[in-house]
């Protein structure tokens, strides 16, 4: 015998409205968690990934596992700079920018908490190496003065970080003189300004880290092999992309681990909720099960028809909680970083992967609130269901 048709299950849950939608929106309120903590997680990984260069290469001190953390010497900055594989620039000089890079606390301009920032020195061929960094209000700081540029992130939410403000750190107040746009990536979170300046105020002998451009990036492998086998040099060298996807991966793991946990203990509740709204159309439905019996309808197509509603619910919940979620993408987010201990900026992301997870996420919560409701009804018998009538 044939399958019940679909029409037929999508026209029970219409035909009772209010335990559809109270039962769809527990379900949504769970989706609506369980996506925007993916989203979270995915924006901040994004955002760092998008940081770095393909072409790129970062070199940190040996066991260093981020900037802050790195020293690297002059003279060991000299003999990476010699290497052969860098790429020259339109001056005729190699593309390598030798940074300090330091953590300072400000405070935010709403609350007034404080929280730390990244404070970079840069080198005229640091824009260069970043063609994603644009300055949109303002001007680039002068090498060898107290200039600095922040990123719109930072000028936007901290005191003394906006256009014309001044900050004072390591001694010295420093006037802000341009603001940077970087996209979706991480130096919108940072202040900029001259790398020896900055040495100089911080009390610095050595630099924290190393950005050069490789002539051909498929060099890599022996390009890091080169630098990292030499005795000579305590050094680590990876690929900036790669560089900055390992400085999420605590607070992405973290988040989601998190998020994933809180969205289970709710789902138990959205679940139990779908199983009370099935078992109660189980109860109100058994003349027309038995009614469906007496026309042939197998006890196997009986339990399709009400799993088939159970999913249809939990999809309707999915749906509307992704739409939901996807407002989000809307909404600036910062957070301080585990790995940096720094202030990073960035926004939720929806991609393809976490629609799908969430709507799977949505259809597995129907599918076990619905799968005992559906078999109790499938195992009603002909005589009995039409005798209940």
């Amino acid at each position: 015998m044939a399958n019940i048709p679909v029409s037929y299950i999508a026209r029970n849950l219409f035909a009772r409205k209010l335990t559809t939608i109270l039962t769809a929106g527990g379900m949504a309120l769970v989706v609506y968690v369980f996506a925007t903590v993916l989203m979270l997680a995915a924006g901040l990984k994004e955002t760092l990934i998008q940081t770095g260069q393909p072409d790129n290469v970062v070199v940190i001190r040996r066991g260093s596992q981020t900037e802050v953390q790195s020293g690297i010497d002059r003279t060991m900055a000299s003999i990476v700079e010699s290497l052969p594989d860098i790429a020259t620039g339109e001056d005729g000089r190699k593309l390598v920018s030798k940074e300090p890079v330091v953590l300072i606390t400000l405070p935010k301009r709403e609350t007034d908490s404080p929280s730390n920032v990244v404070i970079r020195g840069v080198t005229d061929h640091g824009l260069t190496l970043r063609p994603q960094v644009k300055i949109v209000e303002g001007r680039m700081f002068r090498p060898g003065t107290s200039e600095i540029v922040a990123g719109r992130a930072i000028a936007e939410g901290f005191r003394g970080a906006g256009l014309g403000e001044t900050l004072r750190f390591a001694q010295r107040d420093w006037t802000v003189v341009g603001v940077f746009d970087a996209g979706r990536t991480g130096f919108n979170s940072e202040i900029w300004g001259d790398a020896e300046q900055l040495l100089q105020s911080f009390r610095r002998i050595g630099y924290s880290s190393l950005i050069f451009r490789l002539i051909d990036t498929d060099r890599f492998a022996d390009v890091k092999r080169e630098i990292e086998s030499d005795q000579r040099l305590t050094l680590d060298v990876k690929r900036e992309t790669q560089f900055y996807a390992d400085q999420s991966e605590m607070l992405v793991k973290f988040i989601s681990y998190l998020g994933t946990t809180i969205s289970i203990i709710f789902s138990i509740g959205a679940v139990i909720g779908a199983m009370i709204t099935m078992y109660a159309s189980v109860a109100s439905r058994t003349a027309e099960i038995g009614t469906l019996r007496a026309l042939g309808f197998s006890r196997s197509a009986i339990l399709t028809a009400f799993l088939g509603e159970a999913l249809l619910l939990g999809l309707v919940g999915g749906v509307i909680g992704l739409v939901a979620a996807s407002f989000m993408q809307m909404v600036p987010i910062s957070t301080t970083n585990f790995q940096t201990f720094a202030e990073i900026a960035f926004t939720f992301t929806l991609t393809p992967a976490i629609v799908l997870a969430s709507l799977g996420f949505a259809l597995a919560m129907g599918f076990v609130g619905g799968f005992l409701p559906a078999a109790r009804a499938a195992r009603m018998k002909i005589v009995d269901a039409l005798r209940a009538a």
